[in-house]
């Protein structure tokens, strides 16, 4: 199993913005299609513990991931495993025993959410522009993805203002799949 810290910063965009970011940075071509399935118990332990845990698709590649909060809100402890297509697909239909990364749960698919993505290097990272699609939504936003906090919130805001995007806060992509099945309740 791999591990690793991740240090991201994301704000909502529009799909003009999107579209316009795509066409400066030549990406149009370079679009892929990732699906994120997203696991739980019944109870949603998981995610009233603020642990996603997912399979991406990616083609014919599959990875577990579980993603866990870091000391920041930017950051997130993420853990590794990559799957085999069959066994992948029999997780997906059947839900498993997540104890093979580390938690104590029997855990099924719960909600889905596919993402249009395109990345490219700026400055000391990796920005990606996504366009997500789950259950009659979709939304845009960008992800910069970083190793120094410091160093990322400049490199972050020089990007904002260099493109007049105004920062937006957005739900990571698994919460607002999540309320769609599970709305919050008054």
């Amino acid at each position: 199993m791999a591990s690793n810290k991740e240090l991201e910063f994301k704000t909502k965009i529009t799909k003009e913005k999107y579209e316009e970011l795509l066409r400066v940075f030549e990406l149009e071509n370079n679009v892929f299609e990732q699906t994120n399935y997203y696991f739980d118990t019944p109870e949603l332990k998981l995610k009233n513990n603020y642990i996603v845990l997912r399979i991406r698709q990616k083609g014919n590649t599959f990875k577990l991931t579980k993603k866990e909060h870091g000391d920041s809100k930017n950051e997130a402890y993420e853990s590794h495993i990559f799957l085999q297509e069959e066994q992948a697909l029999k997780m997906l239909q059947e839900g498993f025993n997540a104890e093979i990364i580390d938690l104590p749960y029997f855990v099924k698919p719960v909600c889905e959410l596919t993402t249009e993505r395109c990345k490219t290097t700026y400055k000391d990272g990796t920005i990606f522009f996504d366009k997500s699609v789950y259950y009659g939504n979709t939304d845009y936003e960008i992800e910069y993805e970083v190793d120094s906090f410091e160093q990322g919130t400049k490199d972050f805001n020089d990007f904002l203002n260099e493109f007049q995007i105004t920062y937006e806060p957005t739900l990571r992509k698994s919460t607002r799949a999540y309320n769609c099945i599970f709305p919050k309740k008054d």
